[in-house]
């Protein structure tokens, strides 16, 4: 079999390591909320639940070799790419995915106001744009997953409540309709009822309005979908797992 280099968007530091990976791929983008409102334990909790999943990640042989993780957040200074523990400066002509393997996650900080549109329409770029990466270079790959967690609503760079929101809406409709990408739309710790809507407009099927911080619970249940993926499962079987983790929560959140 021909030795392939390595993909262009891993690290630099591994550009030198030859190995063989002609598996399918299936990128997952997770746009985590990391404002202000997310200081404190909720954000160590993050953090915690982050570095748990990626050494799962790197145990599980399917999904470590098949999956590629970039990481979005919304706060602080804004919106922020990150190539596993490295943020992105804007315009970077790196991507942000990193095959799970080497993923390695950012120690994440809160800070700042809740720039959700921006964030998801930053989320949809770089899927499409590693989709067709992947095309040029004669892979194939699985749908794509998008995971948005906040605990808020979008807000404009002032701090202020915004409804560009809305703009998305028929955008992420058809993006979905079109099986271009999986999204699934999560609000954590005591998220209001306006919030709530927020998320159901985006993702009508798989969105969760849950107590508490279960970031770990929701990890796995994003690794469980990446497997289900992999295999080729109808929807139902996505709308089954993502059941099981909203009913499951009483428990997370004793």
């Amino acid at each position: 079999m021909r030795r392939q280099q390595p993909p262009r968007t891993l690290p630099a530091e591994y550009a030198d390591i030859e190995f063989e990976n002609n598996a399918q791929r299936l990128p997952l983008v997770l746009c985590l909320d990391t404002s202000s409102s997310m200081a404190g334990p909720p954000i160590d909790a993050l953090n915690t639940a982050l570095s748990e999943w990626t050494r799962e990640l790197h145990d599980d042989v399917s999904l470590s070799y098949s999956v590629e993780v970039a990481v979005i957040t919304f706060g602080g200074q804004g919106v922020t790419a990150w190539r596993g523990a490295q943020p992105l400066e804007p315009g970077s002509p790196v991507g942000p995915f990193v095959a799970a393997n080497m993923f390695e996650p950012p120690r994440l900080g809160a800070s700042g106001v809740t720039l959700m549109t921006e964030a998801l329409e930053l989320a949809m770029h770089v899927v499409a744009a590693r989709k067709a990466e992947l095309r040029a270079q004669g892979f194939q790959y699985y749908r794509p997953q998008i995971c948005l967690v906040t605990d808020g609503l979008p807000t404009d760079g002032t701090g202020h409540i915004s409804r560009t929101w809305q703009r998305l809406v028929p955008v992420l409709a058809e993006e979905q309709a079109a099986r271009r990408f999986r999204l699934y739309a999560i609000g954590v710790g005591g998220l209001t009822d306006l919030a709530e809507q927020v998320l159901q407009a985006y993702a009508p099927k798989f969105n969760a309005r849950l107590q508490g911080f279960p970031f770990r619970q929701l990890l796995q249940m994003m690794s469980a979908s990446a497997n289900a993926e992999t295999k080729g499962a109808g929807d139902e079987v996505f709308e089954k797992i993502f059941s099981q983790f909203k009913t499951q929560r009483p428990a997370w959140e004793a």
